[in-house]
């Protein structure tokens, strides 16, 4: 079993900090050779190139050039203090709120958080020369950005593909697993021993969000990236099917808040049909395994179509004799749109794939 630190520890995490290591060690390398005024403040290299590493190519350019800016704007706002007061409680405070003030503008991103501190060091160590200390200060921070850019984009730029794939497997798994567990509450007697489906409804959203950030993390890290052509991966398309599992998420948590309702919450206002029961799970179980094939020419999607159309069926015969069939209803038309959604979604996935394969030959 993995331990706590080895979760946290991972190959990504590892390399990240092996190149930001290399990084701040080339930095302070060439921070000993710059001439000129900058000479003096070679330390502020190896923090430019901590500061710039990201765990993409393009994260890394955006916050080093975030950086500098925010150590411009912390200087320029300095600068005035300095001509007008010595070094002061009174300085002090007001170089730092002008200087959180600041950090409000729009944009700056990780710039944000060095103006104040930008500003603070120019008046506590400017000495007589804050001009010099700044310029000094910002080609030495500009040294280790172009550095720490460098080494993330020449040494084993990342490609954070496998996390976007194994995110969709994961949802799409806890999909049809919801599924499952709910047509399996069908059958057992009521009320049934297992509910922590009836409990999910949060997980399915939190991991819808973990997988966004995962499929969003994979497209930025394609971006400046010398892999990307070697690891060519379609993200256009997992996108569309990351949207289709969303809706489907949605008609589940809605299916979910239904059937507990019928079960615990309310019964006897929305009571199940007790001759729609099978034939309803019947229908939630081949639903489940269509989500987990994902193939709209599949078997699995048969069998789930066919089954859905025995349960409509039902519920209509049910309906003319006066039975009350209004949440088997629902939970039948929340099965419709889910199969609607799966056929849609995998069939264009499979159209695009096809494409893909007909281009490259």
């Amino acid at each position: 079993m993995r331990t706590r630190a080895q979760h946290l520890i991972t190959h990504e995490r590892l390399l990240l900090a092996v190149k930001t290591a290399l990084a701040a060690a080339i930095a302070w390398w060439i921070a000993l050779r710059v001439p000129g005024v900058a000479a003096q403040y070679p330390y502020y290299a190896p923090l430019g190139a901590v500061a710039c590493m990201y765990p993409t190519v393009a994260g890394s350019a955006r916050q080093g050039m975030q950086t500098l800016l925010g150590l411009a704007v912390g200087f320029a706002l300095a600068i005035p203090v300095i001509l007008l007061w010595s070094v002061s409680v009174l300085s002090v405070a007001v170089v730092v709120g002008v200087g959180v003030i600041a950090a409000g503008l729009p944009k700056l991103g990780a710039g944000r958080d060095w103006i104040p501190i930008a500003s603070l060091f120019v008046l506590l160590l400017g000495g007589d020369d804050p001009e010099a200390y700044s310029f000094g200060y910002l080609i030495q921070m500009l040294v280790g950005v172009v550095v720490g850019l460098a080494v993330n984009m020449l040494v084993f730029p990342p490609l954070h593909l496998n996390g976007a794939i194994r995110g969709l497997e994961n949802f799409r798994g806890m999909l049809s697993r919801q599924l499952s567990d709910m047509a399996t509450a069908l059958n057992e007697t009521w009320p049934p021993e297992h509910e922590e489906w009836a409990q999910r409804e949060s997980r399915l959203t939190e991991l819808g969000q973990q997988v966004r950030s995962a499929v969003q993390l994979a497209d930025s890290s394609k971006r400046g990236n010398v892999r990307r052509r070697r690891h060519d991966r379609d993200l256009n398309a997992d996108y569309h099917s990351l949207q289709a599992m969303e809706r489907i998420a949605f008609h589940l948590q809605d299916m979910t808040e239904v059937l507990a309702g019928a079960i615990w919450r309310s019964p006897e206002a929305t009571p199940l049909a007790p001759a729609l029961v099978k034939p309803l799970g019947d229908a939630m179980s081949r639903t489940a395994k269509a989500i987990e094939d994902w193939d709209p020419e599949g078997q699995a999607m048969t069998d789930a179509e066919a089954t859905l159309e025995e349960l409509m069926r039902s519920i209509d015969t049910e309906a003319s004799a006066q039975s009350r069939v209004q949440a088997t209803a629902s939970l039948g038309m929340s099965l419709r749109r889910i199969l609607l959604t799966v056929r849609a979604e995998s069939g264009r996935a499979g159209e695009a794939a096809h494409s893909a394969s007909k281009s490259n030959q």
